[in-house]
Parts: C-alpha cells; sequence; structure tokens
C-alpha cells in the first residue's frame, strides 16, 4: 500500500529574480513615495479650501465620467462589431482604433482643432450652427474621448470575444431578440472585461493633459482639469501641485483597489 504524498509547493522564485526586480520596482515605488512625503495632510486640506482647486477637481471629476459615459455609449456597438463580423477593411478600423494610444498627445490636440476648431473641418460648419467647441469643456470631453476611447474598446472586444456564438444563437432560438440577448447574455458574460476597460478610461481621461491644453485650452472654473492646474502650479505655486497630485494619486489607487475587488469576486 503506497503511502500519500502530500503535494508538493509551488516552487520559490530563485533569489536572482528578486534581486533583478528590485530596481525597478523601487523606481516605481520611490516617486509616489516621495510625491506622498512631500504633501503634509496639513497642506492638503489648506489647498482644498482654494476656490481654483476645487473647481480643478470638479472639472476633471464631471468631464471624466461624461466622456467615460460617452465612450461606453458610442464605443461597445464598435467592440461588438469588431468581435463578432469580418468585413472588407476591418483592419483599416482596427488600426484606427489604435492610432490614438501610440499618437502623442499634443498631436491629438491639435489634429482636433483641425477638426472642429473654428477654422477645421467640422468647425466651419458648426459655427454657422453657432456651435463653438474649441476651448470649452466640451472640448475637453472630446479630448478625454478621442484619448482614451481604444482602451474601453480593446477590453471590450476581448470580452465580447470571449462568448461562445452559441450560447447568443441557443438565446435567438427560443425566440429572444437580438437586444435581449446582448443585455441578458452577452454583457453579462462580458462585464469583467467591460468594467476594466471603463476603469482604464475614467483613469486615463482623468489624467489627459496634451489633447486638452491644445484644444480646450487652459481657463481656470472652465477647461483647467486637475492635471492642467498642476502644470500652473509648477510655475506659480507648487504647494498647489503637490495637493492635486496627491489627490490624482488617491483617486487613481481606489478605482484601482475596487476595480480589483470586483473581479476577484468575478473569478471566485
Amino acid at each position: 500500500m503506497s503511502a500519500r504524498h502530500s503535494p508538493s509547493p509551488p516552487p520559490q522564485p530563485p533569489r536572482f529574480g528578486w534581486t533583478l526586480s528590485l530596481p525597478l520596482l523601487i523606481f516605481l515605488a520611490l516617486p509616489l513615495l516621495a510625491l506622498i512625503w512631500r504633501s503634509s495632510p496639513q497642506q492638503v486640506a489648506l489647498n482644498l479650501g482654494r476656490v481654483a482647486v476645487q473647481q480643478a477637481i470638479f472639472i476633471s471629476l464631471i468631464t471624466s465620467t461624461v466622456s467615460t459615459g460617452l465612450v461606453i455609449l458610442t464605443g461597445t456597438p464598435v467592440a461588438y462589431l469588431m468581435a463578432r463580423r469580418q468585413f472588407r477593411g476591418r483592419r483599416a478600423v482596427d488600426t484606427l482604433i489604435d492610432l490614438p494610444t501610440v499618437l502623442p498627445p499634443a498631436v491629438a490636440g491639435v489634429a482636433l482643432l483641425m477638426a472642429f476648431g473654428r477654422r477645421g473641418i467640422a468647425g466651419t460648419f458648426l459655427n454657422t450652427l453657432g456651435l463653438n467647441i474649441a476651448f470649452t469643456p466640451i472640448a475637453v470631453v472630446m479630448a478625454q474621448m478621442f484619448i482614451a476611447a481604444p482602451l474601453y474598446i480593446k477590453s471590450a472586444i476581448v470580452g465580447f470575444s470571449g462568448v461562445e456564438p452559441e450560447m447568443e444563437q441557443a438565446a435567438g432560438l427560443d425566440g429572444a431578440s437580438n437586444w435581449r440577448v446582448f443585455w441578458h447574455i452577452t454583457v453579462p458574460l462580458s462585464r469583467a472585461a467591460l468594467l476594466n476597460g471603463a476603469v482604464l478610461t475614467w483613469a486615463r481621461a482623468l489624467g489627459e493633459f496634451g489633447a486638452t491644453i491644445i484644444f480646450a485650452g487652459n481657463f481656470p472654473g472652465r477647461t483647467q482639469t486637475m492635471p492642467l492646474a498642476i502644470y500652473i502650479g509648477f510655475e506659480l505655486e507648487l504647494n498647489v501641485a503637490l495637493t492635486l497630485s496627491v489627490i490624482l494619486l488617491g483617486l487613481s489607487f481606489l478605482v484601482l483597489i475596487l476595480a480589483r475587488l470586483f473581479w476577484q469576486r468575478e473569478a471566485a
């Protein structure tokens, strides 16, 4: 009768693996720790009472939330199309979706200005309707959408591709409409990927700088988001820049923690 053998413990990473990993880990952690160390709670509380800081926080939260909602609304059909259909020109569409992720944000801002500015291709027509988009809060939202939309679309494509088409077809054979199949079968089975994309999109929109400052400008109380206020703070008052930097760091950390808790619950 053979004795039972307990499962062997997983192999431990070799010591040199930790040694080689430490430089990068320290490089990533040190700036964040330095930022927290330089910003005292009293300083943060004091600067939070400033109107300019409150306006920058409010504009950032509102515009990033609106832009993320619009990306979800308009990007979900695009992602589903890319995940479910093979069509002529698909590679061109895929390249178009990827392009903003590799395009310098400043170039994106100039491109948006040339398209929707007062003398832009579409801006000229919009002016006849009395719509001036550039250097307004709408321009902030559009800049955030342009830069962050690929993050949601790519994540949603992965989620939709992971749903077996047979499950959708079976629901259709049972009499469910395409709309009901999408909302009651496809979306629930893809929600982890959709949430991941939405979180990344919101975080990227919250931190957008280059396209925003060129297309929307840097007007306090109107288009000045937290990243733009940080930029001005380094020129005028470092304490304000540090306060807003700590707030952005805290928001990013909180969003990642909440998202990971959701992913762990989904995987359980």
